[in-house]
C-alpha cells in the first residue's frame, strides 16, 4: 500500500516512529469481517457454532467471522436477522447502552447505508423514536431498505442535508453525527480514499464537519447526548472538532468505559496543542476513542460522547413545538375545495394484520401506499413532514391493486406484523434465492391460494400470491438479487 508522505509524516508526530509504524503495518494486513445480529429477530448465540467464529468485545450483538462468505445469497440477510457492520463502529452501542436509559427521541444524522441506524434501533430503549437522515437521494434509498428489512416499526427515514435540522429547536434527546471526513480510517479497503487524501482536504473536512455540528446544535436538546465519530485518525477531524464542540456549542465530554485488551486508544492531542485549541481552564485529558489497524481488530474508527450543556437560556426556551399539532392553513379566499384529491378510506382488514394495532395510526401516504405509525409519535411526524422529506415512516401495510389491498413487503419484515393473518409456506435456501431474485416460484398443491407468507428459517421473507399451478412473484422488484452467479449461504448453523 502506498501510503501519501503527508499522511505517514502527520502520523509520526502523533503516535511516535513505532506506533506509527504499527498502524502502517496493520494497514496492509487483510480487514476483518464482522456482522451484528437483530436481537429482535435472530438468536447470535447460534453463530458461535460456526467455525472460527468470536464475539466482538464491545457490542453484545456484534460477531468476528474467519472469512467473508457470500453474504448476497444467504436469505436471513434479506430477511432483516443481521447487518454486515464493521466491528470498530459498534462502539457506538457501548455508549448508548452507558447513557440511554429511558425512551428517546434520535437523529442519526449520516446515516447511510444503515449501520449505525439499525445499531441505534436495536440498542435504544423500547418506546424510542428513530429519524434516519441521509441528504443523498440514492443513499438514502438505500438507506430505507435496510431500515424496512430490519422490521421496527418506530422509524422514520428522511432525505435532507443537515441543515434542515436547524428548524427543529430542542427535539432530540440523541444526535448521533457519523460526519464526513477524510476517509484515513479506509485505506485498506478504498484505494480512492488514499488517493484523495492531502493536509488540504484534512482541513477541509474538519472545517465543513463543524459547520454539520453547528446547524444540527439547535436539534438537540439541552442534557441530549451528541456521539460525534469519523473514520480517520487526525486530530484536526477528532480531538480538535471535540474541543471544539466542547468549547464552542457548549458540551460536556463523557467517558464510555473500556477493557485495556481491546486496543483502543485514547487522546494523541498533546497538552500544549490542547491547550491551544481551548486555554487552559479546560480539562485536556478527553475521553476519546481511537480505533487503529494493528491496534485493535478492525478499520479504523474515532468516537466522542457528549452532553450538551443546560443553560438558563436553553431551560426558558425547551418547550418544542413538534409535539404539538400541527396548525391548520387557513383557506384562501377564491380557493376551491374541489381540487383535493380523493380520501381513501383504510379497510379494517389492513389492520388486522398488525400486532397492537390500536397503537397505530392508519393512513395512505401521497403514492397510495397505506401506512401505520405510532401514535404517540404521530405530531412529531407531522411537524418533519414540514420541513423535511420523509421516505419512510412506520410500517408499509398495503397497497391497492385494482380492487384489493395487497399487503406491501415491508409489512412480512416487520416486528409489527401479526404472523398469523396470513398462510405461512417454508422454503429451502434454493427457492428463497429465486423468490429474492424475483423469480416464479411453485408451491406444493396443500399450500393454500391467496397470499401466502413465505419464510425462511422461520424468519418471514416476504409475499406471493398463490394462484395454484404458479405463485405470483410479490418481492419489489428494486429489491432483487442482481448478480448472475448461482448459489446459496446460510450464516446460522443448523
Amino acid at each position: 500500500m502506498q501510503l501519501p508522505v503527508d499522511f505517514k509524516s502527520s502520523m509520526c508526530t502523533q503516535l511516535g516512529p513505532e506506533g506509527a509504524e504499527r498502524l502502517f503495518q496493520g494497514l496492509e494486513q487483510e480487514p476483518s469481517v464482522s456482522v451484528r445480529v437483530n436481537p429482535c429477530k435472530a438468536d447470535g448465540a447460534r453463530l458461535t457454532q460456526q467455525p472460527q467464529c468470536t464475539p466482538v468485545p464491545w457490542c453484545c450483538d456484534g460477531y468476528y467471522l474467519s472469512q467473508r462468505p457470500p453474504f448476497t445469497f444467504d436469505p436471513l440477510l434479506h430477511a432483516g436477522a443481521y447487518y454486515v457492520q464493521e466491528a470498530s463502529s459498534m462502539f457506538v452501542q457501548r455508549a448508548l447502552h452507558t447513557y440511554v436509559q429511558q425512551p428517546v427521541i434520535a437523529l442519526d444524522l449520516c446515516a447511510a447505508p444503515g449501520g449505525k441506524s439499525t445499531l441505534m434501533r436495536a440498542s435504544l430503549p423500547q418506546g424510542s423514536l428513530l429519524v434516519s437522515n441521509e441528504p443523498i437521494r440514492n443513499r438514502a434509498q438505500v438507506l430505507a431498505e435496510n431500515m424496512i428489512k430490519w422490521g421496527h416499526p418506530d422509524v422514520v427515514v428522511t432525505q435532507n442535508y443537515p441543515d434542515a435540522f436547524s428548524t427543529f429547536r430542542h427535539l432530540f434527546d440523541v444526535v448521533v453525527a457519523d460526519v464526513p471526513c477524510s476517509g484515513e480510517g479506509m485505506f485498506r479497503k478504498d484505494e480512492v480514499a488514499i488517493s484523495e487524501w492531502s493536509n488540504a482536504n484534512v482541513l477541509m473536512c474538519a472545517q465543513r464537519q463543524r459547520e454539520i455540528l453547528e446547524a444540527v446544535w439547535p436539534a438537540l436538546k439541552p442534557g441530549g447526548l451528541l456521539v460525534y465519530s469519523t473514520c480517520t485518525f487526525n486530530v484536526e477531524e477528532d480531538e480538535k472538532n471535540v474541543l471544539w464542540i466542547a468549547r464552542t456549542l457548549g458540551a460536556d465530554v463523557l467517558p464510555v468505559e473500556v477493557d485495556p485488551e481491546w486496543g483502543i486508544c485514547g487522546n494523541m492531542l498533546s497538552t500544549d496543542e490542547a491547550h491551544v485549541e481551548v486555554g487552559k481552564e479546560l480539562d485536556t485529558s478527553l475521553p476519546v476513542y481511537h480505533f487503529m489497524p494493528g491496534y485493535t481488530r478492525g478499520e479504523g474508527f474515532f468516537m466522542a460522547v457528549l452532553r450538551k450543556k443546560v443553560t438558563d437560556e436553553a431551560v426558558e426556551t425547551s418547550e418544542y413545538a413538534a409535539c404539538e399539532k400541527p396548525r391548520k392553513e387557513k383557506k384562501k379566499k377564491g380557493a376551491s375545495s374541489g381540487s383535493k384529491a380523493p380520501i381513501i378510506i383504510v379497510p379494517k382488514e389492513c389492520r388486522s394484520w398488525l400486532l397492537d394495532a390500536d397503537s397505530y395510526n392508519f393512513y395512505i401516504d401521497e403514492g397510495g401506499l397505506c401506512r401505520a405509525f405510532s401514535i404517540v409519535y404521530e405530531p412529531v411526524l407531522a411537524r418533519l413532514r414540514e420541513h423535511l422529506t420523509v421516505l419512510h415512516a412506520g410500517v408499509e401495510v398495503a397497497e391497492c391493486k385494482g380492487r384489493d389491498w395487497v399487503p406491501a413487503h415491508g409489512l412480512a419484515m416487520s416486528l409489527a406484523f401479526r404472523r398469523d393473518a396470513f398462510p405461512h409456506c417454508a422454503v429451502e435456501a434454493d427457492q428463497a434465492v429465486a423468490y429474492l431474485r424475483k423469480e416464479s416460484v411453485v408451491l406444493e398443491a396443500a399450500v393454500p391460494r391467496g397470499i401466502v407468507c413465505l419464510t425462511y428459517k422461520g424468519l418471514p421473507l416476504g409475499f406471493v400470491k398463490n394462484l395454484g399451478n404458479r405463485a405470483n412473484n410479490l418481492y419489489p422488484q428494486e429489491w432483487r438479487i442482481r448478480t448472475t452467479h448461482i448459489g446459496h449461504f446460510c450464516l446460522w448453523a443448523d
